[in-house]
């Protein structure tokens, strides 16, 4: 696109976009909110409610869909200046499977898949760093900054969209490994307790058990099978059915079993025992371990195994 310099500013220039595969299928009002980064929602349903924006010279609704090869006009609109996209480093991650479709990989605990509330960057921003060949990339998925293991990104629109409804649909399979303090109790295999999101006094955002009757209280369905016993602390091999937030950390922290080092809902003794002597562990341990689906475009079910974590690996060495 060629800009018209005055000064030191830019003024805005009609933009003339084809779309690729990496957009096709994508509604329009979701393709001009990623296109025009900054620019208000408003705003952006207003130009097109206007007119402003053509589809191959004709007018579009914003749940239009695009076809591949579409020319979309979008007309003159300022953004806000935001800071260098350099700023998130390149980097690439321990690769647990990949192909045209689709990448798995072993996210380290304490990075977080995306930036925002208060986070410069994360996992899907440094991929994008490190790949700026790729027509597309986006998350299927997250895990909390604080969890290790199998992540799954789609390099296609097509992928993204058949994965995320397997997900939808509990198509998945998705395995974590806990270890919490206390003896968990053999036959307590199934958590059926709805969720709500709340926020704190602080601002910040908390989930909690809620009773059934709340209207935004969500039901939520945690499996749990003990792995090895240990002397005041159980590993756990928890898979869970519906994929709330937070969900296993507060499922297994309303039973009286919070897992070690967890900063939010953990138990403050606990986790400073952990934090210091033979024992010192400086991170939450929940880890996926293991992710099961369907291949979006073969069908093939693929199984994805992530190992355990040195530090973790360590730390039931020593118990």
């Amino acid at each position: 696109m060629v800009e018209a310099i005055i000064g030191a500013k830019a003024l805005p220039q009609v933009q003339r976009l084809v779309v690729d595969e990496g957009s096709e299928g994508q509604r329009l009002d979701n393709f001009l909110l990623r296109v025009l980064k900054g620019v208000p929602k408003t705003h952006v349903y207003r130009v097109i409610r206007s007119g402003e924006v053509r589809i191959n010279k004709g007018r579009a609704a914003a749940d239009t869909r695009l076809a591949l090869g579409d020319e979309v006009r979008v007309p003159p609109v300022r953004t806000a200046e935001r800071p260098d996209a350099a700023a998130a480093p390149p980097r690439e991650f321990t690769v647990l499977y990949e192909d045209e479709h689709l990448l798995a990989i072993d996210k380290p605990a304490g990075v977080a898949v995306h930036g925002g509330s208060g986070v410069g960057f994360g996992v899907i921003e440094q991929l994008r760093r490190a790949r700026p060949q790729a027509k597309f990339l986006e998350l299927v998925h997250r895990l909390d900054k604080e969890t290790s293991g199998v992540l799954l990104l789609a390099k296609k629109r097509s992928a993204l969209t058949a994965l995320q409804d397997q997900f939808r649909r509990r198509g998945t399979v998705k395995v974590y490994a806990a270890l919490v303090a206390g003896h968990w109790r053999a036959n307590r295999k199934v958590i059926d307790v709805p969720l709500r999101k709340t926020v704190d006094a602080k601002g910040e955002r908390q989930v909690r058990v809620a009773a059934g009757s709340e209207d935004d209280a969500r039901r939520s369905i945690t499996l749990v099978k003990i792995a090895r016993a240990f002397d005041g602390h159980t590993l756990l091999d928890v898979t869970i059915k519906t994929g709330r937030t937070h969900q296993i950390r507060v499922h297994l922290a309303h039973e009286g079993h919070p897992i070690v080092g967890d900063p939010k809902y953990g138990d403050f003794a606990v986790n400073r025992r952990f934090a210091r002597g033979e024992r010192r562990f400086g991170r939450m341990f929940l880890h996926a371990r293991h992710l099961a689906f369907d291949h979006p475009a073969s069908g093939e079910r693929i199984a994805l195994d992530a190992p355990m974590p040195p530090e973790c690996s360590q730390l039931l060495e020593v118990l």
